[in-house]
Formats: C-alpha cells, sequence, structure tokens
C-alpha cells in the first residue's frame, strides 16, 4: 500500500521567473558581452517560447536597433530602443521550428547577426487553417488569440506564421495596456470550471510584473480605467449565484475600491430569461466597459440577453438593451424602441463596448434567437454577427446602424464566446470564436468543448471589415474566447528589470456546515481515485476521481479544528462553458481547489467517500 498519495509543491511563476531574471543578470555582469558577442537568453521568462533576451554593452550611449528577419522581406519585425551604455533588449517574434536570423545594429554605427534555433514549440500540431490578407494591410501587427480550450494564446502575422505564444493558460481577454503591457487573466484556477486568481500585468517577452489576485476570482474581462487603476469581473465564491459582481482593483497596491453587485440593480427572478438561464447563472457577465463621457459602467449579461448600463458612482440603472420580451413590468421603463429598417435585437451576446459617439456594439451569438421557447433556433438555422447600435436616451430609441454575418449563416454560428473591436467609423473586427460541428459535420447543438468530446470538431473565424470591405480574414482550428490586433512592440524599453509581486489576497474557500459522519479506516485512498494534492504558496489543489453519485467529502484536519469541503461527484454539462481549458475529459475526474485565506497552521487532509475516512498521508501548511 502506498505511504501516501502524489504530491507536488507549485512554485508560482513570478518566482521562477524572478529567479531566472537574477540569474540571467549575474551572468550578463559577471561576463564581457559585447554588441559582437551578446549573451543570448531564449524564452527567458519561461512561457514565451518565440522570445528571447539578448544583452550586451555599448562604451557610449546609443540606440539599438534590432530585426526578427521574417520568412519574406515584408515580415521582418524592426524595433528601435532607446539609447544606453547597458542593453537588455526583449527579442519577439521568433519563428517556431525555424532557425531564427536576428541583426543587431547601433545607431548609424556597427550590426552584428544572431542565430536563435526554436524547436517546433506546438509539436507537430496544426495551429492555423489559413490567414487572407496583406502585409500592406496588417503591416507589423498580429492577430491574438486567447484561449477557450486546450489550445493556447498565440499570435499570427500577415502570412500566417505564429510569431507569438503562451505555455501556461492564461485565459480570458487579453488587452494592451496604455503603457505597453499585457493584461490577461491568471494561469492559476480557483474554482472549476473557470474562475481564475485573477489578472496578470505583462511583457510581451512573458515577464510578469504583477499578478492582481482578486477575492472573488476573476472571469471573463477586465478594464483599464482613465486613471489606470483596473476593473475586473468576479463574484462572490461563497454565495449560490455567479458572474454577477465587478470590482475595481487600486492599480498599485492590488487593493479593493469599490464592487458592483448586480442583484442591486437587477431582480433574478424578474429578468427576461435567455435559453441559457439557470438559477445560479442568473446573469452572467461576459464583457465590462467604461464610458467616460457619462461616467457609467455597461455590462453584457448572456442569460438575459442584455447588456445594461449603471451609473459608476450610485449603481442605479440607466438603460437595457435587448429584447424586453419577459421581463417584469418594473424593467420596461429602461428598454429602447427599436426604429429604422431591418433592426433586429441580439440574443446571449458578447463584449459589448461604446464608441467615441456613444453608440454600443457587440458581437450578437444570436444563440437561440428568441425569448419563447417556441421560437428557438437550431444550430442549423442560426447565425451570429458583429453589431453597432445607435442609441438616443433622451427619446429611449434604439437604431441598428451595422452588423456583419448574418449572411454567412450557420458557418459564422457561435453559441458562445467571441468579440468585435471598433478601430474607426467603418472599421471593425468581428471574432466568431466558438464555431463547432458534429461528429457528422453539422452546426454542433453542443458549446464547443462538448462537441469536440463528442467526436465533433471546433474552429474560430476572425474578420476585419473597412468600409464592408473584408480586409483580413484568419481560421484557426479550436475555439478562442477572443481576438485582438496588436503589435510586438510599442514604443520604449517593452521590458522593465525587478522582481514581479503579487497583491491582492484570495477569499476563503465556501466551507459545508454538516457534519458527515465517516468511519476512519486508517487507510490511504484507493488506487482507483488517482489522487494527488499540488501544493502553492496561497491555495492547493486536490485532484481525484470518483463513481459518480459518490458522497464525497475532503477535510482538513488540526487536532479539534475540522473545515469541511464537499466534492460534487455529478456530472453535468454547463450551459456556458466559456474556457474549456480546465475542463476534464473522464467527467468522473474532480478538481477542488482550497484557498489557504483563513486557515493557520499545518494540516492533515483526509477524504470521506460514502461512510468511510481515508488518510491521504498528506499535511498542508498554510
Amino acid at each position: 500500500m502506498a505511504e501516501q498519495i502524489g504530491y507536488e509543491k507549485i512554485e508560482h511563476i513570478i518566482f521562477q521567473q524572478n529567479k531566472a531574471e537574477k540569474a540571467m543578470l549575474e551572468e550578463f555582469h559577471s561576463g564581457d558581452y559585447t554588441l559582437d558577442n551578446p549573451l543570448v537568453k531564449y524564452n527567458a521568462y519561461l512561457v514565451n517560447p518565440l522570445s528571447a533576451v539578448v544583452l550586451f554593452n555599448t562604451e557610449k550611449e546609443t540606440a539599438i536597433t534590432i530585426h526578427v528577419l521574417g520568412k519574406t522581406k515584408e515580415a521582418t519585425i524592426s524595433h528601435t530602443f532607446p539609447k544606453a551604455k547597458e542593453h537588455i533588449l526583449p527579442i519577439l517574434g521568433l519563428y517556431s521550428d525555424y532557425e531564427n536570423t536576428i541583426e543587431i545594429e547601433a545607431y548609424r554605427g556597427q550590426k552584428t547577426t544572431i542565430k536563435i534555433n526554436v524547436p517546433d514549440v506546438f509539436n507537430g500540431e496544426k495551429v492555423i487553417n489559413y490567414m487572407k490578407t496583406s502585409a500592406e494591410y496588417l503591416q507589423d501587427n498580429l492577430i491574438f488569440v486567447s484561449p477557450a480550450g486546450e489550445k493556447l494564446s498565440s499570435a499570427f502575422d500577415f502570412n500566417g506564421d505564429a510569431r507569438w505564444h503562451m505555455t501556461i493558460p492564461c485565459v480570458f481577454d487579453l488587452k494592451r495596456l496604455k503603457n505597453g503591457n499585457l493584461i490577461i487573466g491568471s494561469s492559476r484556477l480557483v474554482k472549476m470550471p473557470y474562475y481564475m486568481s485573477g489578472i496578470y500585468e505583462m511583457s510581451l517577452v512573458g515577464k510578469i510584473y504583477k499578478e492582481y489576485r482578486v477575492p472573488g476570482g476573476y472571469h471573463h474581462d477586465e478594464f483599464e480605467l482613465p486613471d489606470g487603476n483596473l476593473l475586473s469581473l468576479t463574484e462572490d465564491l461563497r454565495t449560490d449565484t455567479v458572474e454577477d459582481m465587478c470590482v475595481m482593483i487600486n492599480r498599485e497596491t492590488g487593493e479593493i475600491m469599490k464592487t458592483w453587485d448586480y442583484k442591486d440593480f437587477l431582480d433574478p427572478d424578474k429578468v427576461g430569461k435567455s435559453g441559457s438561464w439557470t438559477d445560479a447563472d442568473w446573469f452572467h457577465n461576459n464583457a465590462v466597459w467604461y464610458d467616460e463621457n457619462t461616467n457609467s459602467l455597461t455590462f453584457s449579461g448572456r442569460h438575459i440577453d442584455g447588456m445594461t448600463n449603471i451609473d459608476f458612482d450610485t449603481g442605479k440603472l440607466n438603460w437595457i438593451i435587448g429584447d424586453p420580451e419577459n421581463w417584469d413590468e418594473k424593467y420596461q421603463k429602461y428598454f429602447f424602441k427599436p426604429i429604422g429598417n431591418n433592426f433586429e435585437w441580439q440574443y446571449e451576446q458578447h463584449a459589448c463596448l461604446i464608441t467615441p459617439d456613444g453608440d454600443v456594439m457587440c458581437f450578437d451569438n444570436h444563440h437561440y434567437g428568441s425569448k419563447n421557447p417556441d421560437k428557438y433556433l437550431t444550430a442549423n438555422n442560426s447565425y451570429s454577427r458583429g453589431v453597432r447600435y445607435h442609441i438616443n436616451t433622451d427619446d429611449m430609441t434604439i437604431e441598428q446602424v451595422w452588423q456583419y454575418g448574418k449572411g454567412e449563416g450557420a458557418k459564422f454560428f457561435s453559441p458562445y464566446i467571441c468579440n468585435v473591436e471598433y478601430y474607426k467609423d467603418g472599421h471593425y473586427l468581428v471574432h466568431s470564436g466558438g464555431i463547432a460541428y458534429d461528429q457528422d459535420g453539422n452546426p454542433s447543438e453542443a458549446l464547443g468543448p462538448y462537441a469536440a468530446q463528442a467526436g465533433g470538431s471546433q474552429e474560430s473565424t476572425t474578420v476585419e471589415i473597412c468600409n464592408d470591405v473584408k480586409m483580413l480574414e484568419l481560421s484557426v482550428p479550436g475555439n478562442y474566447y477572443r481576438a485582438e490586433k496588436l503589435s510586438l512592440y510599442t514604443d520604449g524599453n517593452n521590458l522593465e528589470l525587478g522582481d514581479g509581486v503579487i497583491l491582492g489576497y484570495l477569499d476563503d474557500t465556501r466551507e459545508m456546515d454538516t457534519e458527515v459522519p465517516g468511519e476512519a479506516c486508517g487507510e490511504i485512498m484507493p488506487e482507483f481515485c488517482n489522487a494527488r494534492i499540488e501544493d502553492e504558496y496561497d491555495k492547493f489543489t486536490f485532484f481525484s476521481r470518483f463513481v459518480r453519485g459518490d458522497l464525497v467529502l475532503l477535510q482538513l484536519e488540526k487536532g479539534e479544528e475540522i473545515h469541511r469541503y464537499f466534492i460534487s461527484t455529478t456530472a453535468k454539462p454547463a450551459t456556458a462553458m466559456c474556457c474549456g481549458t480546465f475542463l476534464e475529459t473522464d467527467d468522473r475526474n474532480t478538481r477542488t481547489i482550497i484557498s489557504k485565506t483563513g486557515l493557520s497552521g499545518k494540516y492533515d487532509v483526509r477524504v470521506i467517500i460514502n461512510d468511510k475516512k481515508y488518510e491521504t498521508g498528506i499535511q498542508i501548511e498554510c
């Protein structure tokens, strides 16, 4: 019999990067590295294998230009760094499975060339179907896609070559901050199926500067306010509802400065329910947008088929965009009256935004296509689209002024995820990231992750439209949550040195109040359970397999102090699996994450299965 279940201590990626950077700088400062003989550190920050850092000194302060040579002349990526004597330069845009050539050139001076051999970071896996655009149109921008499944974040140039890739599951929306850094959901799960510990602020080379931990976990979206503070979608992990809160995070300290609970401006029992509505997931917030002109927040509620706008300061409801059918009478005054021709409401929409002139855009998934169950559309008869509405809040009218995607029919239909981006009037990105087919090749009634598990296939299509002309179309295998167009470099250094930090905190995990009797048998958990623990400094994860319907309780015991955590063994497909990255292929497998907040000392981990209490042989230190 084994003495204990599997156990692994997991070091936070920020701590790993801090050590790697210190080692890199120590090597640099202990050597004589010049422009002719630079120190080259491939994948210096461990998470972007299509990057490197080059380090050298020059006698005089000088600006340095690097050229990452493309497979074609137009695909070369260049950047000029500010003048300095000590040069620590991120090299971005390397090709996978390729000997990359990088030219390094001093301002009006010396030039050297280095080679960086990059292995096949995709392990032979197909990562793109096609890219249709031109170098003239896309220039040095890439199309970034963020995960909704097992495939991780990548970015593609105009030739369709991957030039950026993450090897850790940073999920949900990816945005560029005003300082040039990226912001994206963390890679650390705090609750299934996809609630993350918080948000990473990171450089394109992969260095994580900050993790902003969010007490109720992060999901779906975040937003940088004009003053630099951050909005994050969240929830209260200790209540019975999900995805119905937003918080404002202090950019410097990680402190939660303000909280909006959607039940303060909507009654969950009186909303117009979408086809995916559940008691717990009654709103399903997938986007937040701050409008400085009106000092208001707009939230996209998938499960109410509505975009709601509230006052930033008071939280008072201003308006709702959506089909008013089946909403309680008390909310009817907040809806708009359609005017103009060819108007259609959006259903189960994503990614709301407000244009500079006050119009409202979103990705209209058009899932179900009605508030009336008798009129629900099948996947084969459905469509999705990007749409722009003009609203008049004086007379409460709404007019549809643009749309793209309806004419593509079911081949552009995504029942979940997706986004639109506004560049200027007439110039938009529309990303249909949740396209799925069943095993017979028909549009799937199931969401992408479940379609794939049943033998079907997934894909994503991203288009850019300029004055009604399609200028770009990217197709990739797999479902991807959102797409963004970004350049790899911005003005300045693009890499700041120093230790990354972890801010904020995680809420304590919801416990079960009822004591469940279990006879201590003194045995290690059955081998069938395949149990193991991954232990981090602020949480731990218990992985195990159980028979469906088993009554299972994980207990932390320290003398008379006992903490009880219920583990569900009931298999139930989600109606809104917006990120299937952590979804198990075997539904008997469970993943239980316990926050160490509120715990202190060493605890024995024991598990009750039906009426027997088993040992794990593991102690968790909190």
